[in-house]
């Protein structure tokens, strides 16, 4: 790479570790932890790229770029973030940055959108806001693959093409259809949402164009519309652009259960129909790809029973493990009807391994754990649980990471006995595990491990 970098983050390691990489690809470097000394290099005329965080001590990086833009057009601007909503997605498409990547970026990520952006030296910008628009939004994720259909969707909010949302059954591509409307510059147009019964006669389609109105219209799962339905979809797609009444004509979404591509290969969707909608293709990712995300999701769950009258809980940590290594074929609603479930049992405030165990060995295809036989060893108890994980997800793999899944799980009940059995003396756990008392504290750390000092009777 050739060029000159501005980098501003207040965080001293992500500086050093950009400054270094960057330094060794080729490039001159300027870091800083200030926005103030950012904004003066840049009105100097320093620098092809920048990168730049959000939060910083002495304002917000998304407010500097318009006058980024107006000191220097074209500069390219890559924003990275600890705030990894959908929100700062579409404010950072809008406010015409360069490229957002969430925090904890992956640096060699990073470095080629660097490449790509010292390359290009700029970027088509846009004019839209965010001012009127609520920062609650329906989608909860800080995952990597969240993160990635965030970006998409940050792009697609303003433009007009057709788009088709796919994914598996209780991934939320309703609710993400009607993200794309509530934070689009069609958000004060109606939306309407559409199944095959409503295009059963021929009338259909000019009473959906009339509700619409220049809004939004969603095809619920379209790939079950049946032959006569889908004509008259295309037949309303082809007259909606050419209406003589001077209203915008309306944007269509469609949603499909699965890949709409082996329905039209198998002759279910026609072809017409199909390349009319696949203007752009979301993929909803399923929960099991994003396993990280389930304590954010079942934490808002809990909150949304507790507005509703239910006593305040939450989920111990070996509550979540179980969470995540069940492979959740129903995916996010699956998540959510099981914490409803939860709610509804003994006032506990704190939902333990046994509660979540119980009530997903109940669920379809789940099965039960099987007792340990008489005599049965560890390493054969791990086995049998490990397993029955890799039952639990079919055909399929189980999500990347596995490994450091499965060694949290087992050092957090190791840690938590061999403390117990030591009264919460750390010198004494250490010595019983045989490993250093510093990384004994690291790891109550990492695992969030309560430790209560006793006396402990012999």
């Amino acid at each position: 790479m050739d060029g000159t970098v501005l980098v501003a983050d207040d965080d001293r390691t992500i500086r050093t570790v950009l400054t270094q990489a960057l330094t060794r690809a080729g490039c001159k470097v300027h870091a800083t932890s200030s926005l103030t000394t950012l904004m003066r290099w840049v009105a100097e005329g320093r620098g092809d790229v920048v990168i730049s965080d959000v939060v910083m001590p002495d304002g917000n990086g998304l407010e500097m770029l318009p006058k980024i833009a107006q000191d220097r057009p074209g500069l390219p601007v890559i924003v990275i973030s600890a705030q990894n909503t959908i929100m700062t997605a579409i404010q950072a498409e809008e406010a015409e940055a360069y490229d957002y990547l969430p925090k904890p970026f992956d640096l060699p990520d990073l470095m080629k959108r660097t490449a790509r952006a010292l390359e290009t030296r700029g970027r088509q910008s846009h004019s839209s806001t965010t001012s009127d628009r609520p920062e609650d939004l329906p989608l909860i994720g800080r995952t990597q693959p969240m993160q990635t259909l965030y970006r998409l969707l940050a792009k697609l909010m303003n433009t007009e093409i057709p788009v088709l949302i796919t994914g598996e059954s209780g991934t939320g591509k309703t609710l993400i259809a009607r993200a794309i409307h509530d934070f689009s510059d069609r958000r004060s147009q109606p939306v309407v949402t559409v199944s095959a019964t409503d295009l059963a006669d021929k009338d259909g389609p000019a009473r959906i164009l009339a509700r619409a109105r220049g809004g939004t219209i969603v095809l619920d799962e379209i790939a079950d519309f049946d032959a006569e339905a889908q004509g008259r979809v295309v037949r309303m797609m082809d007259t909606s652009g050419g209406r003589s009444s001077g209203e915008q004509p309306p944007r269509f979404i469609a949603t499909s259960l699965g890949d709409m591509s082996e329905r039209l290969t198998a002759g279910q969707v026609r072809s017409d129909l199909y390349y009319r909608l696949s203007g752009a293709v979301v993929d909803v990712p399923p929960l099991r790809s994003r396993v990280d995300d389930i304590p954010l999701l079942a934490a808002q769950f809990l909150k949304l029973a507790a507005q509703d009258g239910q006593p305040e809980r939450h989920l111990s940590d070996r509550a979540i493990e179980v969470m995540r290594n069940y492979s959740w074929p129903g995916n996010v609603r699956q998540l959510e009807n099981t914490v409803q479930r939860l709610g509804l049992m003994d006032q506990i405030e704190v939902i333990g391994r046994d509660d979540v165990a119980g009530i997903l060995d109940q669920m379809p295809g789940a099965g039960h754990v099987a007792a340990a036989s008489p005599g049965e060893t560890l390493s054969e108890s791990v086995a049998r649980h490990l397993q029955r994980y890799f039952d639990l997800h079919g055909n399929m793999l189980p999500p990347p990471g596995l490994y450091a899944r499965i060694i949290r799980e087992a050092e957090l009940p190791l840690i938590e006995i061999a403390l117990d059995a030591t009264g919460g003396n750390q010198a004494k756990c250490a010595d019983l595990l045989g490993i250093n008392r510093n990384t004994l504290r690291k790891k109550i750390t990492e695992l969030d491990i309560r430790v209560t000092r006793r006396r402990k009777l012999m």
